[in-house]
């Protein structure tokens, strides 16, 4: 099941994760949200973050 948050408008968005190569050889971590699932989705927010939500309803993740 994936991580589902609903914003100030009512709004259902999927939170969803994709590994990628950088151009030093390392691997990072690219995390958005999406209003449906696809591939990649995420059961839970990652440790350390959490979801925060703009002033317009755009949600984000945040470290803590």
């Amino acid at each position: 099941m994936a991580y589902k948050h609903v914003n100030k408008k009512g709004v259902t968005y999927y939170l969803h994760g994709k590994t990628r190569k950088t151009s030093t050889g390392k691997t990072a971590t690219l995390y958005f949200f999406s209003k449906e699932v696809g591939a990649g989705a995420l059961d839970a927010v990652p440790a350390g973050y959490v979801v925060s939500e703009t002033a317009n309803g755009m949600l984000v993740l945040k470290k803590k």
